[in-house]
């Protein structure tokens, strides 16, 4: 059956207005995911592209920035003298604009209706802000003084994250929007929901009979979601310093994450209705009423100089840009519980960081052991039954089972069946924009989040970032190229559970069947 919102796209078009044009954002992620979309007929010739920026440029000048981006960053190869580029290219127009001043909005305008014009777009228009969140009220009030929310068609708008510094500034920020676009008509990007594993979760979990009956506190012990970084805070100390690896991963990735794996089997497979499940999973976190609750179930970690590949690192209080006695930062890890009928008493581990040894997004799904007293679990030491998603950099999902060793009469081994979904399509995996722009423009909001999943996720972190800054005696240091404080492996071990390894690491006693990548 043909989705009468794909079919909407090829026959209206739209104009992307795209604000921030000149930025790393755009040249790294959406001109090559609008150029993909192009690529593969999810775009009709309907559609134009207005870039935005403060930067004078001529036409020319733009669309050559355009074609260096697509080479440099797309999964699709071009050249200069293509049909589908010159095309594509025509589409493109640029435009130098002060967000602040209204006239510049109506002349804006203007452009946007010769373009409607040129390629018989039905007007409607999809606003993207790659700007920094204090630009988000004042540039949706100009556009609505400049004239651009008038009219016929469609109108949304996408937003980049962070919203917001705190839950105060979420609920201001979130209040200037609104008294312009309606709650649905706004799109806000979380660019994890955004990539094909996490958006295969339900998939796994609700098209499979053997996973769905298990998926609840009589079968799970556990469940682990890692999201680490090699790199340190590069060219951005400044604005991490002020962050921090709980503000910039924790508010939005991870208990996006935790919301997926928790959530219940929607009613209808409406965005909606998705979201609705989403919210449930928020609302029944554990709070952290005290300083010694967040103590006791979150570690805080900063990395320290270190050796990673034979190179010795800098210490993140050595980074340009960052305090020298900075307390912020750049690991944490917690244990979360989701308090109703399905996950209770079952912790939730996650963790993110920057120079740990490895880049990778994992979640683990730990499953119970068999007794100790029954049959072969008596003489042998059987590991629990593991579900492993992975996210990225390789995308797949393997399960871990216990058989018999070959050639042994009751010897067991560790098996892991695999299935590695980028191994097979390789370079041309959709990229996470490339989904979340086409989403948009076809007005399905499923993967972005709604205002209530923002500000249900800010009252829960602003409670451990509020200990935090009344106590930073607790702030553990790491060196650079290992897995974090020791104190994270303890949360863990006085539990009795271990942080499982990530896909690759410490496996040698594991069995790998059915496309087990090199």
């Amino acid at each position: 059956m043909t989705d009468w919102r794909n079919e909407a796209i090829r026959e209206q078009g739209a104009v992307i207005f795209l604000f921030g044009a000149t930025g790393d954002l755009a040249s790294r992620k959406l001109y090559p995911a609008i150029y993909s979309l192009y690529r593969e007929g999810k775009l009709s010739a309907k559609f134009s592209v207005i870039g935005l920026a403060r930067r004078a440029k001529s036409r020319e000048e733009f669309r050559q920035d355009l074609l260096h981006s697509i080479q440099t960053y797309c999964r699709y190869k071009v050249e200069s003298d293509d049909r589908d580029w010159l095309d594509f290219a025509e589409r493109f127009e640029y435009m130098s604009l002060d967000t602040n001043n209204v006239e510049g909005y109506r002349q804006l305008l203007k452009l946007a209706e010769d373009q409607e014009k040129k390629f018989e777009i039905a007007g409607n228009r999809l606003f993207y802000l790659a700007l920094a969140p204090n630009l988000f009220g004042s540039v949706a009030h100009n556009l609505q003084k400049g004239g651009l929310l008038e009219g016929n068609g469609w109108r949304r708008l996408m937003i980049e994250k962070p919203f917001g510094f705190d839950l105060p500034s979420a609920e201001k920020l979130n209040e200037e929007i609104c008294q312009v676009f309606r709650e649905d008509q706004v799109y806000r990007i979380d660019h994890y929901l955004g990539k094909e594993m996490i958006q295969n979760i339900n998939v796994i979990r609700f098209a499979n009979g053997f996973f769905e009956p298990l998926w609840n506190n009589r079968y799970i012990s556990n469940i682990q979601i890692t999201a680490s970084e090699t790199v340190g805070v590069e060219d951005r100390g400044g604005y991490y310093d002020h962050s921090g690896a709980l503000r910039d991963m924790g508010q939005n990735h991870m208990l996006q994450m935790v919301t997926m794996m928790a959530m219940e089997t929607p009613s209808r497979l409406d965005p909606e209705d998705i979201r609705d499940e989403k919210v449930k999973v928020l609302r029944s976190l554990r709070v952290f009423n005290e300083g010694d609750d967040v103590r006791k179930n979150v570690v805080r970690g900063q990395y320290s100089t270190g050796i990673m590949n034979g190179v010795e690192k800098p210490a993140y209080r050595n980074e340009e840009s960052v305090n020298p006695e900075s307390s912020t930062e750049t690991y944490f890890a917690a244990k979360l519980y989701v308090d109703n009928f399905r996950w209770s008493g079952v912790p939730f581990y996650v963790r993110t960081g920057k120079r740990l040894p490895t880049k990778t997004t994992e979640v683990v799904v730990e499953f119970k052991k068999i007794p100790d007293n029954v049959y072969l679990a008596k003489e042998h030491d059987l590991q629990p039954n593991l579900l492993v998603l992975r996210v990225s950099p390789l995308e797949g999902i393997y399960i871990k089972i216990n058989a018999k060793r070959p050639g042994t009469d009751n010897g067991i081994v560790p098996v892991a069946m695999d299935f590695c979904q980028s191994c097979q399509i390789g370079i041309n995996t959709p990229e996470a924009y490339e989904r979340l722009i086409y989403d948009a423009a076809r007005g399905d909001s499923t993967h972005f989040t709604r205002w209530d999943e923002v500000g249900l996720a800010w009252q829960f972190v602003d409670r451990i970032k509020s200990a935090w800054s009344e106590n930073t005696e607790d702030l553990r240091f790491y060196p650079a190229g290992t897995w974090g404080p020791e104190e994270a492996n303890k949360m863990l071990a006085d539990d009795g559970f271990h942080w499982w390894p990530i896909s690759g690491q410490d496996e040698s006693d594991v069995i790998w069947i059915s496309g087990r990548p090199e």
